[in-house]
């Protein structure tokens, strides 16, 4: 797997906020949070102060880093809206929260969710299958948490729906290694 590039200035994580989440994942995100600041990049997320989202948001910060967070007006009475980030961009919906997100990144990073992060990784990962884009999508797929939606993929691609593999269009991390080992200088 290759690294990103030294072009890479800002990294947007795709993540639950919802504190019901297993602590594993808090801990996978707080780690990401910790890294992306030790890199001396950018943490670019949804704006919210719990649940996964809030631990990347609040291990960045507590590394010293820099964080954008980006949050539509229906949520931001819902998912919290956290307080002490670099920056906190409010959007008029979930449109333009992802065109904005999408715009301040360099690179992309999904960690468990449920419906905003699927949704959120299925359309970066069209948009650079169109060619909107050519930034890296890493999928971390610590735990297996991911699995049975590659499965769901690889279906939708032995069945003739993809003309693509659309694995070449995003690198799988299964570890924290890896995950580092992306974020190394070429």
């Amino acid at each position: 797997m290759g690294s990103v590039s030294s072009a890479v200035q800002s990294v947007c994580v795709f993540c639950a906020s919802s504190d019901a989440a297993p602590q594993k994942y808090k801990d996978l995100a707080a780690s990401l949070g910790t890294l992306i600041a030790e890199r001396g990049l950018r943490l670019v997320y949804g704006g919210a102060q719990s649940g996964l989202m809030g631990a990347a948001a609040n291990s960045a910060l507590a590394a010293g880093g820099e964080v954008i967070g980006v949050m539509p007006e229906i949520l931001s009475g819902r998912e919290r809206a956290h307080k002490n980030l670099t920056k906190l961009t409010i959007t008029k919906d979930m449109h333009e929260r992802q065109q904005t997100m999408a715009s301040l990144a360099d690179a992309f990073v999904i960690l468990p969710g449920g419906m905003g992060t699927l949704a959120e990784f299925f359309e970066i990962l069209t948009w650079k299958q169109i060619g909107l884009h050519q930034k890296p999508i890493i999928l971390v797929n610590m735990f297996g948490f991911w699995d049975p939606l590659l499965a769901t993929i690889n279906s939708c691609l032995k069945d003739g729906f993809l003309h693509e593999n659309p694995e070449t269009l995003f690198s799988i991390c299964d570890n924290m290694e890896d995950v580092q080992g992306v974020f190394s200088a070429e």
